[in-house]
């Protein structure tokens, strides 16, 4: 593995000589290779992970696009260097400014729910940046992550700066290596062994760890679209979303009509082959992940809750996959369940009525993950007075998830659900060492150097007062720091006068 990793960085430094200008031509193009083979790349897509056509295009090449246009033109002016204003009076002839430099290589270990849209914009924004990538696809979806690798070298940009690596234990050793940083996408338990031992090489990681979003329905919502807020957020992509609704608080007195909304709703969603232009939701990524949402079902019907509709299915004609989920509503369910405490990443909506807002938010925030949440309502006020309450990396009103396609909004969550950005300048800022420059003129000494005395203790404590003091003790202070700032003024005169 660190042969891969030496073999990017003899690339990386190449590529870093470019100004942003030049690098953001290269995404441009980019871009266009996305829409000159997207039919190719979204059925790639639909095929290996199982998302129908219409979201893979929707919710992963789209996106990737429209970031490559964001990322080119404002990272532009986000990566250039930013001066420094100086107030303090005695800085007042120094320049500073930060700049942002490449880390080198930057690793990145992509899940397989959204194998192309989240590895890719992680790609891209390091790029900007002028670093080289190895990135490591999930197991389940290996040709999307070629893909990747693909579509940017196709537009230019230099061969064996981005290398795309395969296999089990490759995540691990890439961890390892002397890459300095590693973006990771994944579940909780391996995120924090990710993030320990970056930790322990003292470099830094980004990590979105999953979700359990809440959906919040209050008595004020327009139903309709509530309705259709919930069954998509939580069965688009059959449910395998990170930021999907996994938990919905509804109040008592719209729940009756919001539940057989839902249920009705959920009911009528075509499931099929991906590739199919009518399909809605497609088979589950593989056998392990379809037997983990139907342990979570059983377990949670078995302790009293009450199945509306969905579970498991036969594979529709002609497919032969064994893991065909119907979308599914539960009601009766209790946060001693582990369907309300553990991730489910499958189509499985478990539904709370509530009496009360306040009430809801406990439930909401009552979960050891914090990526998304939403506050459905069409009192705005409210909506974002609740939203300050929830503890969450995100919080959409009237709306659910769709932030993730529009990358200028940051992207990440709190408590279990990771650390650090992704998306937006946060995560342009995650790939550079942001480092300080200044400069000095070199004509008058300053003042606190050496030699040390009783004028210059006087004149810095009188310039504190003057400068920084409450107003009334202000016109004091200048009294009786005049003579002492004069004497110290004449020094630094005759000191550049003799030089």
């Amino acid at each position: 593995m660190q042969a891969v990793v030496d073999d990017v960085a003899q690339v990386q430094p190449i590529w870093a000589q470019l100004t942003l200008a030049d690098r953001a031509r290269y995404l441009e193009r980019t871009a266009q290779v996305l829409i000159d083979e997207g039919d190719q790349i979204r059925d790639l897509i639909a095929a290996e992970q199982g998302k129908p056509r219409n979201e893979a295009f929707a919710m992963e090449l789209l996106p990737t696009i429209d970031a490559l246009q964001w990322i080119a033109r404002e990272g532009q002016q986000l990566l250039a260097d930013e001066k420094i204003k100086m107030h303090q009076l005695f800085f007042k002839l120094k320049k500073a400014a930060y700049t942002y430099e490449p880390l080198g290589v930057v690793g990145v270990i992509a899940p397989w729910n959204y194998p192309w849209s989240i590895p890719f914009g992680e790609v891209a924004l390091a790029l900007m940046a002028g670093n080289g990538v190895v990135l490591k696809p999930a197991s389940l979806t290996p040709l999307t992550g070629e893909r990747i690798r693909q579509a940017f070298e196709r537009a230019g940009v230099p061969d064996g700066l981005i290398r795309v690596i395969h296999g089990p234990g490759t995540g691990s050793a890439l961890v390892r290596s002397d890459v300095a940083k590693i973006f990771f996408t994944g579940s909780a338990r391996t995120g924090r062994e990710v993030g320990e031992e970056c930790a322990r090489q003292l470099k830094g990681s980004v990590l979105e760890l999953g979700g359990k979003d809440p959906m919040l329905v209050l008595a004020d919502a327009d139903l309709d679209h509530a309705i259709q807020g919930a069954v998509w957020g939580s069965f688009a992509n059959a449910g395998q979303s990170c930021a999907g609704i996994e938990r919905c608080y509804v109040m008592r007195e719209v729940a009756d009509r919001f539940i057989d909304g839902v249920v009705q709703a959920t009911a009528k969603l075509r499931i099929g082959d991906p590739l199919g232009w009518d399909t809605e939701v497609g088979p589950m990524v593989d056998v392990a992940q379809y037997r983990l949402v139907g342990e979570l079902v059983e377990d949670a019907l078995a302790a009293g809750a009450t199945k509306l509709c969905g579970g498991p299915i036969p594979a529709p004609e002609p497919l032969q996959s064994e893991t065909f989920y119907a979308p599914t509503v539960l009601t009766g369910v209790t946060h001693a369940m582990r369907i309300m405490r553990e991730e489910i990443l499958g189509p499985v909506l478990p539904i709370i009525v509530v009496d009360s807002e306040d009430q809801a938010i406990a439930l909401a925030n009552d979960s050891d993950f914090g990526l998304g949440a939403s506050v459905w309502t069409c009192d705005r006020d409210r909506g974002e007075r609740i939203a300050a309450e929830l503890d969450a990396g995100m919080v959409w009103i009237n709306d659910h998830v769709f932030s993730h396609g529009a990358c200028q909004m940051p992207w990440g969550g709190v408590k279990n659900s990771g650390v650090g950005r992704t998306h937006s300048k946060f995560g342009l800022y995650e790939c550079v060492n942001v480092k300080l420059r200044l400069w000095e003129p070199s004509r008058v000494k300053n003042p606190w150097w050496f030699p040390y005395d009783e004028t210059l203790g006087k004149a810095l404590k009188q310039t504190a007062t003057v400068l920084y003091g409450r107003p009334s003790i202000r016109a004091a202070g200048l009294r009786e720091g005049a003579r002492p700032l004069a004497q110290l003024g004449q020094r630094l005169a005759r000191d550049a006068f003799k030089r």
